[in-house]
């Protein structure tokens, strides 16, 4: 019998599957007996068939090892099976053990260790590597940003590039440049980016989609939209790619005007240019129009896809929509979209935010392999909930941490009152050497304003310095913040009064804050008439919480009334807690305690324990002891077997003169066997 060996390599080609071992093994069985299995082609077409049908790398081994010949691309398919089984050290011993490599092994190796986040072989296998790649620089490159070793990576990038002139350069290709552009564009690092545009000009590089988006993006980001209209406008290839990163430029400018035109002046524009759009309203704020750009664009039939669901589903969580989120769900599932991991994720993350939590875990179980991106959801929604030690299980789990991960433990930890654990971490992620950003140090600023630890947000301060971000936004807030805290509120002014024209709410509430709870009222209402004057900031919820705390430091209760109720009409605020807790303790300080009550009896709920409390204490002080006794039973039924209610009652009967009644409320404590613990200081610890 006559054995074809092209017919057995096109069969051995198509066994894809374990399901197909057996014919893999008949077909060896068919080479064996014609002794056509020793020629080194149909050995390899074997060893290829053995990598993908059989488990694990047995059969594999065995016969690479019973090979009397092997060449390169022997040795490359054993050694991209070794990776693909996740076994880096079987795979680094393999690629030293070959006797040549070509381009492929060199590119398969580095490559692969980069995949399985083995960094540090992967780049001194790149540093040994006789003629750089750029398959295997834009790997080594990826590794280094997706670990946060931002600055290694633009070292080796410089490096190469100043060794290696010239076109034939793998620096100068178009992959490798919009790599690095990208991530000039996510450190908003317009000078380096700018060098590398003038070398792209300088070596007549063409402007692909790829490399021209990357550009548009980078400026756009940077907030130079005249330098990202000029990309735009050259020969590049222009795509919606292109076109969208200049929408979303402008949107992030505030240009939401621009942006429409622009996307207005495309013929029937494609769903990148429909998300961008859809983005931009969200990211400026305006997210009931963001809904509406949605139901227009599904009424105009195009379809929507992951990324569309992922913002939509993000937008609905801000408001709450419960009700959409369960319908765009459905959308989801319709569409095929269920099993992306950033719809995973967005949904995990709406269903927690609305409070929703059985269908957020349901959501994350449909997925039978949690990345990093869908466990990041996870975290935030565990430590959104309290549930910082399921949080913390969960941070551990992660194999190839990124830096959303780290940043989403140190806040979680902070959000949580793990001031300590969260500075740990902090320190952690320092001393592994991950490039921080400006969420980990403000975070990190944060934990030490609730240590009250000057030195140590101080000296992360001086960190942030020495990684260009003092002037960053984020950071100069949270330090307004801290230095509040920590009660030097002048240094707090003079951080605020600094960022010049950057200011944006959360910045104007960290002053506003700092002021309130310095007791410094005059400020806050001083302050707060320049915010309301300023263009592009309007008050929110937290800015009202300092306004109605400053009226109450300063006594001005009509006016403190007024505010709360201009703040239902005219900003359309819904009251939170804290904003009844500040009007019932601004009644109680004006000695309108029957107010307060009558207030409290008005508001949605039954109150909770703290605002009887603050009556409670306005009738110790007025001798009130009916209003005391229905504040001290409302606090008795909101906290069983607390002794606070029953003390400041005796106290009430004492100042009264009736010191039989005192005595029966302490024989209750008595008797129930309460305790008052002693408080304490941290300073006393």
């Amino acid at each position: 019998m006559t054995v074809d060996v092209q017919w057995c390599a096109t069969h051995l080609r198509s066994c894809d599957g374990r399901r197909r071992i057996q014919q893999g093994r008949q077909l060896h069985q068919l080479l064996l007996k014609s002794g056509l299995a020793a020629s080194i082609f149909a050995a390899n077409c074997l060893l290829q068939m053995y990598t993908r049908c059989s488990p694990g790398l047995h059969d594999a081994r065995r016969l690479f090892d019973e090979m009397s010949h092997r060449n390169c691309f022997s040795w490359n398919s054993l050694i991209d099976a070794s990776i693909d089984s996740g076994d880096s050290t079987a795979s680094l011993q393999l690629f030293h053990a070959m006797p040549e490599k070509n381009e492929y092994s060199w590119n398969a190796i580095i490559t692969g260790l980069i995949k399985l986040s083995d960094l540090s072989n992967a780049r001194k296998l790149f540093d040994e590597m006789p003629t750089k790649h750029r398959i295997a620089l834009n790997a080594v490159l990826h590794g280094h940003f997706r670990s946060g070793r931002v600055h290694d990576a633009f070292n080796v990038y410089k490096r190469l590039n100043s060794s290696m002139a010239g076109k034939s350069s793998p620096s100068l290709d178009t992959f490798v440049l919009a790599t690095v552009i990208s991530a000039c564009a996510d450190l908003k690092s317009l000078s380096l980016g700018r060098q590398i545009h003038s070398q792209i000009i300088v070596n007549q590089v063409d402007l692909d989609a790829v490399l021209g988006s990357a550009l548009v993006d980078m400026y756009g980001k940077s907030e130079d939209l005249n330098s990202a209209r000029s990309v735009l406008n050259t020969k590049m290839e222009s795509n919606e790619f292109s076109v969208s990163a200049l929408i979303t430029a402008f949107s992030k400018c505030g240009r939401l005007n621009e942006a429409r035109r622009l996307f207005d002046s495309r013929h029937e524009p494609g769903i990148a240019l429909w998300n961008s759009m859809i983005n931009g309203y969200a990211s400026c704020g305006r997210v009931e129009e963001a809904l509406i750009f949605f139901r227009i664009m599904m009424k105009n039939r195009v379809n929507p896809d992951s990324s569309t669901f992922a913002t939509v589903l993000c937008v609905c969580a801000r408001l709450a929509l419960i009700r959409n989120v369960v319908q765009i769900h459905a959308g989801v599932l319709k569409h095929g979209a269920s099993t992306d991991i950033f719809v995973g994720s967005a949904l995990v993350d709406s269903y927690s935010k609305a409070g929703y939590w059985n269908d957020a875990f349901a959501a994350f179980r449909e997925f039978e392999f949690a990345d990093t991106v869908l466990l990041n959801s996870m975290i935030n929604a565990h430590s959104a909930h309290g549930r910082i030690e399921e949080a913390r299980r969960l941070f551990d789990q992660i194999e190839d941490k990124s830096l959303i991960s780290w940043n989403s433990m140190v806040v979680g930890y902070n959000q949580n009152g793990f001031a300590a654990e969260a500075l740990e971490l902090f320190s952690e992620m320092h001393e592994l050497g991950i490039e921080l950003d400006n969420v980990a140090l403000a975070s990190a600023i944060s934990a030490s304003a609730s240590l009250n630890s000057l030195v140590i947000g101080e000296q992360i301060f001086s960190l942030a310095t020495t990684y260009g971000l003092a002037s960053d936004q984020i950071i100069a807030t949270s330090l307004v913040d801290f230095y509040c805290k920590c009660g030097c509120v002048f240094e707090g002014a003079k951080i605020f009064e600094a960022m010049g024209k950057k200011f944006d709410e959360a910045a104007w509430n960290s002053m506003l804050m700092g002021y309130a709870s310095n007791g410094m009222g005059g400020e806050v209402l001083r302050l707060f008439d320049g915010m309301r004057n300023a263009t592009g900031v309007t008050p929110g919820a937290v800015t009202f919480i300092a306004i109605l705390s400053a009226c109450c430091h300063c006594g001005l209760v009509e006016e403190g009334l007024g505010w709360f109720d201009r703040m239902k009409k005219e900003y359309g605020i819904r009251p939170l807690v804290e904003h009844y807790s500040c009007v019932v303790d601004l009644l109680v300080r004006a000695g309108r305690v029957e107010d307060a009550v009558l207030f409290i009896d008005c508001m949605p709920g039954d109150g909770e324990a703290g605002m009887w409390t603050a009556v409670l204490g306005g009738c110790r002080a007025g001798g009130n002891r009916l209003i005391g006794e229905k504040a001290a039973e409302r606090i008795m039924e909101l906290c069983p077997g607390q002794p606070g209610a029953y003390l400041q009652i005796s106290s009430i009967c004492a100042a009264n003169g009736d010191w039989n009644g005192s005595e029966r409320v302490r024989s209750i404590i008595q008797e129930r066997k309460m305790k008052k613990y002693p408080g304490f200081s941290w300073i006393n610890r």
